[in-house]
């Protein structure tokens, strides 16, 4: 049996001792300096174990391996610092059998593990070639001295040979513990020779990489001599090429140390100047570098303008240049006022959404001149590359930075108003996209570090007002979150009034040379110019029709030499030619099976006639008007409802079997959509079928259920200016939007019956002008009925037709 001993125990962090291998050690951890000063001095030995994890301070017996290497100390030396020098020497492989912890230090009981006699013939063929192996090892490894050759290839002991090399070599140290921890000597030196190997490779990889890098800097090298060599003899020449290259460099220096950089972008751009020194003036690369300091530079660092915070100025230009818009005005003033108040932009985007001509890109104008900012107008329409925003990465030929860069250059100013013009029509494809980007730029906690790909720097972003437009909501969900919707429905006729004779008469007069007193407008000519000539939410095509007059009012006084001229409603005819619109109601008469309804679209509220028919047939239903699957649906549901009242309606249940129902709603070439037609479908089917008329002057709005209930819709505001541009009377509205009526302009209001309805009996009740009779429908009709159907007519009839039975 092995006989045993007990020594002091050393654990080893990033080392593993061999036998006959004399180390230095630094030891600073309090077991290990006690463990030290507890050897016996008449054996002088301690165990020399790894550790398995080096980063655990405290190692307990887990943490240990439990094969080491038993070591006599050749020297000990005690630092100032506290820390020990020892210089030890192994002597031959051990096992742990017992490890015990004295607390101050560890102890063992150890044993040592005897050498196993290799066969001869096989091991000494295997030394020859690990002794060779390692001489080519050393020529590639500069680390190892050149006399451990020598002493290699003096040794004789195979085992003695393999514990030498695994010293020597930069290997890792699990793979050195394996070697120590292999009893069998042939094992060890195939073991040896295969990390030689392996080392091998890796180093003549790192001497290529080297002689790579070598030449490629010697080509540098030469090509800057040769371009200082051509630089001299320019000087000796006379040429000031050189001189004023060496301006340029020192004026970047210049602005680089003026301009207020932040820390990334000054390092970024001393970085890219010693780039630039090292170069030829005439590469394609200089450009590049030049053209990225340029932008870099020509940024608005640290320049802010001082900010209005007067709020009653700023509601003073917003009235000057704005009539009307009240709730939206007041909005924008709270807005102001919160910022006043904080003293910074944190807050949500304010996101104008509207039809066109209605003011959005004004406003945003008008509240930049009203908190004394640049005013940029950055317009998305049409955008469908991420690049845009983001910028171009450097690799690209002809690569820029994006628009919201650009557009900082531009301003000169690190604080202005950016309106995002159009948001809504931004797109997407394969390169990229920018919705998704501009989540960054409109998101007030990221965009101060907000980082452009051609910059390559983070650029704060957060002093900058941002303000978008839109003509609907169809964008991404998350884009919309970070943006606060105002909303702006249209103009009243009152308000068109007054922004023709505040705005646009003025700004068109200036616009063609004519002076005040040359060229009158009179009020009723503008009533009759929006009442017939234009049909709109906004003002663009009024200020095109305006101008249309203006112009014929130029070329008539010219060459007639006419003092002036004035436009009546009289004689507006003459100057805007034939009325494009009918204004008041459609029809003359009241009429069975028509209804009006009100619908809603991006460019504001509309009329929407309703008209049904009826013939002889089969019970089908067809529908016609490019509608969309919501109004199918809504027109299905109301003959469903109109069938299960019918005997409360007045309407025979046997009229529906022998009857083809044809609902259109012109014109057959707008697509149309949406849950808001369901009451004035209804009541067009009842009209048709019961023979009473529905009041013209009656226009209404709201979705119906299958018990009658009337449901609530959207855009009620537009769609009430709608009916009020149209001549409408009275308007039926559903309850649940009664609340809504506190946003609705008072002259709408009052120009306007709006009533609220609840259940499809109101509707009727208002809509139709007679009063519906039940009728008797006794259980043998019903039996009658029934019978019919059973041995009835077949179900054919339009293969497009819409079934609803």
């Amino acid at each position: 049996m092995p006989k045993t001993k007990t020594v002091p125990v050393l654990p080893l962090r990033d080392i593993v001792v061999f036998p006959d291998m004399v180390a230095p050690l630094f030891v600073g951890r309090d077991k290990s300096v006690r463990a030290l000063e507890m050897i016996d001095e008449s054996d002088n030995e301690i165990m020399l174990v790894a550790q398995k994890d080096a980063a655990i301070d405290n190692p307990v017996s887990d943490d240990l391996h439990a094969t080491g290497t038993l070591a006599t100390i050749l020297q000990l030396l005690k630092l100032p610092d506290g820390t020990v020098k020892v210089l030890v020497e192994g002597r031959t492989r051990a096992r742990l059998v017992e490890l015990h912890d004295r607390v101050e230090y560890f102890e063992a009981e150890v044993e040592a593990i005897p050498e196993a006699e290799p066969a001869s013939s096989d091991v000494q063929a295997l030394m020859r070639a690990v002794q060779e192996q390692f001489e080519s090892y050393v020529k590639l490894n500069r680390k190892i001295p050149p006399e451990a050759v020598t002493t290699i290839s003096q040794l004789t002991d195979p085992g003695r040979l393999a514990d030498q090399v695994a010293s020597n070599l930069s290997v890792k140290l699990s793979d050195k513990q394996e070697l120590l921890e292999m009893a069998e000597v042939k094992d060890r030196l195939e073991k040896v020779f295969s990390l030689m190997e392996g080392e091998m490779g890796m180093l003549q990889m790192e001497r290529k990489i080297k002689n790579r890098v070598k030449r490629q800097m010697e080509k540098t090298q030469r090509e800057y001599y040769l371009n200082e060599q051509m630089k001299a003899i320019q000087r000796e020449l006379g040429d000031q090429g050189e001189g004023s290259d060496r301006d340029e460099l020192a004026e970047l220096d210049q602005k680089i140390a003026d301009t207020p950089l932040s820390h990334e972008a000054r390092a970024k751009a001393e970085a890219e100047i010693k780039k630039l020194r090292q170069m030829s003036p005439m590469s394609a690369e200089s450009t590049v570098v030049r053209n990225y300091l340029d932008w870099l530079l020509s940024l608005p660092w640290g320049k802010r303008k001082d900010i209005e915070t007067d709020l009653v100025k700023a509601e003073h230009q917003l009235d000057d240049d704005h009539y009307g818009l009240d709730k939206v005005k007041e909005r924008i003033l709270e807005y102001l006022a919160v910022q006043k108040r904080t003293g910074r932009l944190k807050g949500p985007i304010l996101c104008l959404v509207g039809p066109p001509g209605v003011g959005k890109t004004s406003l945003g104008r008008s509240i930049a001149e009203a908190t004394g900012r640049d005013f940029v107008r950055v317009s998305l329409g049409g955008v469908r590359d991420e690049s845009e925003i983001r910028g171009h990465r450097r690799t690209y030929i002809g690569s820029m930075p994006g628009r919201i860069i650009q557009s900082l250059k531009k301003t000169k100013s690190g604080n202005p108003l950016f309106l995002l013009d159009e948001i809504d029509k931004m797109g997407m494809d394969h390169r990229g996209d920018p919705a998704s980007a501009l989540l960054e730029v409109l998101d007030p906690e990221q965009n101060s570090t907000f980082n452009d790909h051609y910059l390559e720097v983070d650029y704060d972003l957060s002093d900058v007002m941002f303000v978008t437009t839109a003509n609907s909501l169809n964008m991404p969900q998350p884009l919309l979150d970070r943006m606060e919707i105002i909303r702006i429905a249209g103009y009243t006729e009152d308000e068109k009034l007054e922004i023709t004779k505040r705005h646009l008469v003025p700004q068109v007069r200036e616009d063609h040379g004519l002076k005040e007193e040359e060229w009158i407008v009179t009020d009723g000519a503008i009533r009759d110019l929006i009442r017939y000539y234009t049909r709109e939410a906004g003002v663009r095509s009024l200020k095109r029709e305006v101008s249309r007059l203006a112009r014929k009012a130029v070329r008539e006084i010219a060459t007639q030499n006419l003092p002036s001229l004035t436009i009546t409603s009289d004689n507006l005819a003459q100057y805007a030619g034939v009325r494009k619109h009918r204004y008041g109601l459609a029809d003359d008469t009241d009429q069975v099976g028509a209804v009006t309804g009100l619908a809603w679209t991006e460019v504001g509220g509309d009329l929407l006639t309703i008209e049904a028919v009826k013939m002889p047939g089969r019970g089908a239903m067809k529908v016609t008007g490019n509608l969309r699957d919501v109004m199918k649906e809504s027109i299905q549901a109301a003959s469903s409802l109109v069938r299960s009242r019918s005997v409360d309606l007045g309407i025979k249940p046997t009229v529906f079997n022998t009857t083809d129902i044809h609902v259109h709603v012109p014109d057959g070439a707008t697509p149309k959509d949406g849950p808001s037609a369901g009451i004035a479908m209804t009541t067009a089917i009842v009209s048709l079928l019961t023979g009473v008329p529905v009041n013209r002057e009656v226009a209404m709005t709201g979705e119906v259920s299958l018990r009658g209930r009337v449901l609530p819709i959207g855009g009620l505001k537009e769609k009430l200016l709608a009916a009020l541009r149209g001549g409408i009377k009275t308007v039926l509205i559903p309850k649940e939007n009664e609340k809504d009526l506190d946003e609705i302009p008072e002259n709408v209001k009052t120009g306007l019956k709006i009533i609220p309805v609840s259940d499809i009996q109101e509707v009727l009740k208002l809509a139709l002008t007679g009063p519906l009779a039940p009728i008797e429908w006794s259980e043998e009709d019903e039996a009658r009925l029934q019978a019919s159907l059973g041995g009835g007519p077949s179900n054919s009839g339009d293969a497009d037709a819409v079934r609803t039975h």
